[in-house]
């Protein structure tokens, strides 16, 4: 089968267009991209080194588009991925809307001409604000954790995390809002013109190699900022830093795409799930500087007092339908993520910079 990865210059799609390039399933890769990201060429010149067709285009002009091969799938791993995105002054509202929706409606054009599948990666944050912050939490070993009442919390709630029920009602953020119009819009898609549609609604992703920003690639940007000891603040929460996030490797995640690129029987199977490293790899950023203080050394991280538009303490998604439909769980623990995440930033000290 012949793929087009958009966004194939950044972390996630790079990455996985370096898994699918030693699948032998996969005949040809295609890649477009706009390097805006910091960064960005570097993956560009070692995909083109695989033998990877990159493609400098932009999602947000559909005649960018209209070059590209015919495929028969595509996995879109394009967007502004940041939660502040819109709203934190380095993005206008209008780039964020037309990068992360306006680019997948040119994307299904796309789709829809080629009868090409489509892969949508998705996110965490299309959930209710309103319904996350309503988990009853408690904290124990420097981490918010469900107490006792999850798990008659209603439905959406299970100890296990977040599953696919729960609420998306607004708020949801603007970034929260642009993805999940495009799960809307490409399952109607799909349904509609024919072709197969799946939503990945993904964890944390991260590993070696992520570009590293507060906002965005909080693993990365954690540890290396730790090990150069840059200045590091926990942000509100009391500035406790025990807010959690479960991590996902993206290798793992690609190992997902791969089984939904195979698949030709679809009946029965959900066409949006939760994929995510779940409780097994839940983390807090207090937990995570003590990682780090016992793999570089201490390092004071300041409390402050400052909050952050649409932060929320806890958000653990549990995959339990991946597992059943797709026989899918993550197979790269916690431990060996950082340690992988650690050890590039050890061989790399400018990336913060990179990252930028």
């Amino acid at each position: 089968m012949d793929v087009l990865i958009t966004g194939v210059c950044g972390f996630v799609g790079s990455s996985i267009a370096r898994v699918l390039v030693a699948h032998p399933e996969v005949a040809s890769i295609f890649g477009v991209d706009n390097l805006a990201r910091n960064g960005s060429e570097l993956n560009r010149d070692e995909l083109r080194a695989l033998g990877v067709t990159v493609f400098h285009g932009d999602m947000r002009m559909a005649s960018d588009l209209v070059h590209l091969p015919k495929v028969d799938w595509v996995i879109d791993a394009a967007a502004l991925p940041s939660v502040l995105a819109g709203v934190d002054g380095n993005s206008s509202s209008l780039q964020l809307v037309q990068h992360n929706l306006i680019g997948t409606v040119n994307l299904l054009e796309y789709c829809k001409r080629n009868r090409a599948g489509l892969i949508l990666l998705s996110t965490s944050r299309v959930y209710s604000i309103a319904a996350l912050l309503d988990v009853p939490l408690m904290e124990q070993d420097g981490a918010y954790v469900l107490d006792e009442r999850a798990s008659s919390a209603g439905p959406g709630l299970s100890r296990s995390g977040v599953q696919e029920s729960l609420s998306t009602a607004a708020p949801v953020s603007l970034y929260g809002a642009t993805k999940l119009a495009s799960e809307a819009l490409a399952l109607e898609y799909g349904l509609t013109f024919d072709f197969p549609v799946w939503v990945n609604r993904c964890g944390v992703l991260t590993g070696g190699g992520q570009f590293g920003r507060s906002d965005q690639g909080i693993f990365s940007f954690w540890i290396n900022s730790h090990l150069r000891r840059r200045p590091l603040r926990y942000l509100g929460f009391g500035g406790s830093g025990y807010q959690v996030r479960d991590c996902l490797h993206v290798n793992d995640l690609a190992r997902l795409v791969i089984k939904q690129l195979r698949c030709t029987d679809v009946a029965g199977i959900p066409r949006t799930i939760n994929v995510a490293g779940g409780a097994s790899s839940a983390i807090s950023l207090r937990q995570l500087t003590a990682w780090c203080d016992n793999r570089f050394g201490e390092h004071e991280v300041a409390a402050s007092q400052e909050e952050r538009p649409f932060d929320l303490p806890w958000v653990v998604l549990d995959s339990k339908l991946a597992k059943r439909h797709w026989d899918w769980q993550p197979e790269i623990p916690l431990g060996e993520t950082l340690e992988e995440i650690a050890s590039h930033a050890e061989n790399h000290p400018n990336w913060l910079e990179l990252s930028r």
